[in-house]
């Protein structure tokens, strides 16, 4: 997953905390010696990559305070120029204030998210609301707006390079979408429903992360985790209480449900994660059902007829009802396999020795041995090829270099925030800097669930400034002296993620606010989904899959048989996935007079009047209580955008198989068409005119094993 940060919420901290009491006002603020605070002044590292040895907690609130304080007062200085509206004045003005504050913002965002504490906590808590009222006073100011307007009706007599007048066009409809057009008193009214979702939003977060840490299960006897590896167990182990700690991950499915033989400790996991933020002490049903409710009086208040019409206005979807005709198009189909992979897997549990019906903790212990009798393949034969480090420096690292030409060069002696990140330079093929790249793999208690790509430092002409990216995934972290081995599930997240890192290393615009992967949701995950293609990909697969032990390439028998599986369970994958995109769907598309009473009752509903419950043992990937990219992050009405990319995706893998596959040609060709052009075109021509025509959804069909 991408952060995604377009021009409207550059002033807004995807991370923040609980409701506060604490009064919004800067006066306290205390004049500060940037030789006191690191975050005040740029970074001397080589490409300003934040100084981790200088930066400490106490120093965040002062910095993000006085950069909230300069921004504030260029916005006002805009605004308020007698001179006549120009675009050096106006757009390039708004382009170029508050450098200061979105500097502490990558760092902060990027420490709330991997490695927090309860510092860090309370500065969010106090930040969210004052961060929404930054914004509103930007995109409210009728001022300001009315400048951006006056150059926006005379854009074509302005004389801007292509680039220049995306840039004002973006600015324009991100004033108009954010409400720029509303009378004073509903701009008092939008102020307070943004100020309380930005609370809400931060409320679930830190609900959340406590959720997932209070949920893990605290096992004394050793007998009921027969089945998990020995070599996992020790990274299972609790020095603390004694026993084995079972941590949850963010999605409701759990990796050890593949491997636990004990029927009963598979539901006490599942049902763990299913219930981690529903009626425990950390319940977020009340905090969700207010954010829907509140986003749907927004939506009204700017003349929508819900949230999802009003956030999807600049995507490649534009609107509901093509989210929703995606839908239709895959929901026979994937509930239809879906039933069909019950079928099997129920026949294997009598086979077993069973007497119950399939339940959702049932389905990935038995789905697997339907695979090692279908496929012959089973998971621990592949582990061992998929050593961490080696997957990246060889496997991720060398598709790149196939592809692009790049190089990678370690770097040790670059400042870290914690002592499992690792750290490389990038370089062009031609020897030239390219950027700084981050991977943080390893889950922890301090650490949000799933995985994502953002920047400490991002690409610009403008600023003269090279990418400073970084990778963070949750991998359980083994003990020391075990190798970290990758399930091939996660060796494809590791691809994703870094596909995420590619297109902002390959950004090469003139405006930070245009550049890489400032694009939206709905084509943010292209780059990524396609860059899994390579996991598999021959070339690549034998360079990094290698024996941890002896070195042993990955034999053909096994390569033969992961590509012969690779339709299995698909039904229950594209279910799980249409399932939590619904309900995404469904709580951004009420109206605004809608009251909901009960999240839950609305959950299952939602899932019913689709069609989406008739395979009971599949639940969504996500349940609403614990749905971070839709509550807590940017995805809003926008989660659906992994099944309209991963169309794209099969798509373009497509056109690579067609002409040649993993060459330096193609590379450079993606690179040059869609990777190095940011947001600066239309998405769709962009792809149109890379592919030569319209995506195709056959591809994608194929691919899932329903065609």
């Amino acid at each position: 997953m991408r952060k995604v940060y377009p021009v409207l919420l550059l002033t807004i901290l995807f991370f923040a905390c609980k409701d506060s009491n604490t009064k919004n006002n800067t006066s306290s603020l205390n004049p500060m010696n940037t030789n006191n605070n690191p975050l005040l002044a740029e970074s001397t590292l080589p490409y300003g990559a934040p100084d981790f040895t200088q930066i400490k907690n106490k120093h965040f609130k002062e910095a993000l305070l006085q950069g909230m304080d300069e921004k504030r007062a260029i916005i006002e200085k805009i605004a308020s120029n007698q001179e006549l509206a120009t675009f050096e004045n106006t757009i390039l003005a708004l382009e170029k204030s508050g450098s200061l504050l979105e500097r502490v913002q990558n760092v902060f965002s990027a420490l709330t998210g991997a490695h927090t504490n309860d510092t860090l906590q309370a500065v969010q808590e106090e930040m969210a609301p004052k961060f929404s009222e930054l914004r509103d006073a930007i995109y409210l100011n009728d001022k300001l707006f009315q400048r951006v307007k006056t150059l926006y009706g005379k854009k074509e007599s302005l004389d801007l390079d292509v680039e220049s007048l995306k840039l004002l066009e973006t600015y324009f409809e991100d004033f108009e979408i954010a409400g720029a057009n509303l009378s004073e008193e509903d701009k008092e009214t939008l102020k307070t429903y943004n100020s309380r979702l930005a609370t809400l939003s931060n409320t679930f977060n830190k609900t959340l992360l406590e959720a997932n840490n209070a949920g893990a299960l605290l096992i004394k006897d050793k007998s009921v985790l027969a089945g998990i590896p020995e070599s996992e167990l020790k990274s299972l182990k609790n020095d603390v209480d004694g026993g084995w700690k079972l941590p949850l991950q963010n999605t409701t499915q759990q990796p050890l449900l593949q491997s636990l033989e004990s029927r009963a400790t598979r539901e006490r996991i599942f049902k763990a994660a299913w219930n981690r933020a529903d009626g425990s002490a950390h319940d977020t049903k009340a905090i969700i059902a207010e954010i829907a409710e509140l986003r749907a009086k927004k939506a009204a208040l700017l003349g929508f007829a819900n949230y999802a019409e009003w956030n999807l206005q600049n995507t490649m979807a534009k609107k509901p009802e093509n989210v929703n005709k995606l839908f239709r198009g895959l929901i026979p189909a994937a509930t239809a396999k879906a039933k069909q992979e019950a079928h099997e897997i129920q026949l294997m549990i009598q086979k077993e020795g069973g007497d119950f019906t399939l339940a959702p903790w049932d389905w990935n212990y038995y789905a697997e041995m339907v695979r090692k009798e279908k496929y012959d393949l089973d998971e621990n034969q592949l582990k061992p090829y998929f050593k961490l480090k080696t997957v990246l420096e060889k496997g991720v690292f060398h598709a790149a270099e196939k592809l692009y030409g790049i190089t990678f060069k370690a770097r040790t002696d670059i400042p870290i925030y914690h002592e499992d990140v690792l750290v490389y330079e990038l370089f062009e093929e031609n020897g030239d800097p390219l950027g700084l790249f981050y991977g943080d793999f390893f889950s922890r208690p301090t650490k949000r669930g799933g995985a994502w790509m953002s920047n400490f430092v991002n690409q610009s002409k403008l600023y003269n400034k090279k990418p400073v990216i970084y990778n963070v995934c949750n991998y359980p972290k083994p003990v020391a002296g075990e190798p970290a081995l990758l399930t091939y599930d996660e060796v494809e997240t590791m691809f994703h993620e870094f596909g995420h890192a590619l297109h902002g290393f390959f950004a090469d615009q003139q405006y930070p606010s245009l550049s890489g992967t400032s694009v939206a949701r709905d084509f943010v995950e292209f780059p990524s989904q396609f860059n899994e293609n390579w996991a598999l990909y021959p070339e690549v697969l034998k360079n990094y899959a290698l024996h941890y032990e002896t070195g042993e390439q990955i034999p053909q028998k096994l390569i033969d048989k992961i590509k012969k599986s690779g339709t299995f369970n698909q039904g229950y994958s594209l279910t799980e996935n249409l399932a939590a995109s619904n309900l995404d769907m469904q709580w951004h598309t009420i109206s605004s007079n809608t009251k909901i009473e009960d999240a839950n009752a609305f959950e299952k509903e939602a899932l019913h009047k689709t069609k989406l419950d008739v395979v009971s043992a599949v639940p969504p990937r996500y349940r609403s209580t614990y749905f971070a990219h839709i509550f807590g992050s940017g995805y809003a009405a926008g989660y659906y955008s992994y099944l309209w990319t991963e169309m794209l995706h099969h798509d373009a893998y497509n056109w690579f198989e067609t002409n040649g596959g993993l060459t330096r040609e193609n590379g450079k060709r993606l690179r040059d068409m869609i990777l190095s052009r940011g947001n600066t075109l239309p998405l769709e021509e962009m792809y149109k005119e890379w592919r030569g025509g319209d995506p195709k959804i056959e591809p994608m069909l194929k691919a899932r094993g329903l065609q």
